[in-house]
């Protein structure tokens, strides 16, 4: 028999995490959102020290050693306050640290992943290129090794916390070989000799989440560094449909604090003498809203559930991950239309939900190729998109 409720630990721990985010973090996002800056390294120790990084990271490389599922409960909570606030736990548990501590050899997962989840490290990921973003197995972005150095060389683009973060996992090109043959994935820590960061980028949404591009001028590293060597990409992937869970839970988390803030307003909001919640359009509009946050929790729980303390299926990870891209945009987007003037305006949040959920269908893989992710698991092979 299937169980669709929360275990009493559960819901304990999503209380906990909801009392603290509304009584805690509404001004610290309210801050990131308009100085368009993460919050201050004092909001990172307080997540560590109730536990809120790592959730889902074994207790012996420092996380808290609980299950995918409840991370996403986590995320969630915290995402309904902002992206930004939330961006922190996200890269802590769905983020590229996955890759460190999944393939990572020893001494580099127990350099690094402990430092995440203390609050004491931020790593993001570089994958994208200016002509590789979509076809990802294009970049150039080389990686040689010499003797015990490995000197990197070339340009990325639309990295997340670029500038910010403290170290990243930089995806490259280890040989000549074409294609995710020749693909791994080196450490770069933030003040390495030769790397260098471009102006910041400035966005429609995730205000508080630092863009920028990123520079590699014959960038030394040792030879520790090197997460996963040529002929890695598909182990870099496999964490990766890990992160698109990530993508869902935050596209998922606006969509519904969109829809709770709505569901309040339109029972107070009066036209015609009465609330608008009476008219029977409004009605329509809130049900086909709730059918759609519902089922992509439960596309979600599926998702996570399935992968148990791995990592999840390519199927069912870009399932979710690009129904949720799509019901955030359609419910933040309801949710401006019900409240009119009012959800246009600066001085309620519902113009900056819709602007923070439209970047996930953009981020992690667009909803399109998400969908050509759910037909290739379908038929059972990968359908190329080159001529």
């Amino acid at each position: 028999m299937m169980d669709f409720s929360l275990t009493e630990e559960q819901r304990t721990l999503q209380d906990t995490v909801r009392r603290f985010a509304e009584g805690e973090l509404i001004d610290v996002a309210r801050e990131c959102e308009e100085k368009d800056e993460p919050p201050p390294l004092d909001i990172l120790k307080k997540f560590a020290n109730m536990g809120l990084l790592g959730v889902n990271i074994p207790e012996d490389l420092g996380g808290v050693g609980m299950s995918h599922m409840d991370a996403v409960l986590v995320l969630e909570e915290v995402g309904r306050i902002s992206a930004a606030v939330a961006f922190p736990i996200f890269e802590s548990c769905f983020g590229p640290i996955l890759a460190v501590a999944h393939f990572a050899p020893d001494e580099l997962r127990r350099r690094i992943v402990p430092k995440v989840c203390s609050g004491d490290m931020i790593v993001a990921v570089a994958m994208s290129e200016p002509n590789a973003g979509t076809a990802l197995t294009d970049l150039t972005t080389k990686a040689e090794v010499k003797g015990d150095k490995i000197v990197i060389n070339g340009q990325k683009r639309w990295c997340s916390g670029a500038g910010h973060s403290d170290g990243y996992v930089v995806y490259c090109r280890f040989s000549d070989e074409s294609g995710a043959k020749g693909i791994g994935a080196v450490f770069v820590e933030k003040g390495a000799n030769g790397f260098s960061f471009g102006k910041r980028e400035q966005n429609m949404g995730f205000r508080g989440i630092h863009h920028a591009d990123m520079y590699f001028d014959n960038v030394e590293l040792p030879i520790e560094n090197m997460i996963v060597p040529a002929g890695g990409f598909r182990k870099l992937m496999e964490a990766f449909d890990l992160e698109r869970c990530g993508n869902t839970t935050m596209s998922l988390a606006i969509a519904q604090s969109a829809f709770d803030y709505v569901l309040s307003y339109v029972q107070e909001r009066e036209q015609f003498g009465k609330p608008i919640v009476d008219f029977q359009a409004v009605q329509l509009h809130l049900a086909e809203m709730k059918m759609k946050l519902d089922a992509s929790r439960l596309m979600l729980y599926r998702a996570v559930i399935n992968a148990e303390s791995g990592l999840p299926s390519v199927g069912e990870s870009s399932i979710a991950k690009c129904f949720a891209n799509e019901i955030v945009r359609e419910v933040t987007g309801k949710c401006m239309q019900l409240m009119g003037g009012y959800g246009y305006s600066k001085e309620y949040p519902i113009e900056q939900k819709m602007r923070d959920g439209w970047a996930w269908g953009i981020a992690g893989g667009a909803i399109d190729i998400q969908k050509t992710n759910i037909a290739a698991a379908l038929i059972g092979r990968r359908f190329s998109q080159r001529s």
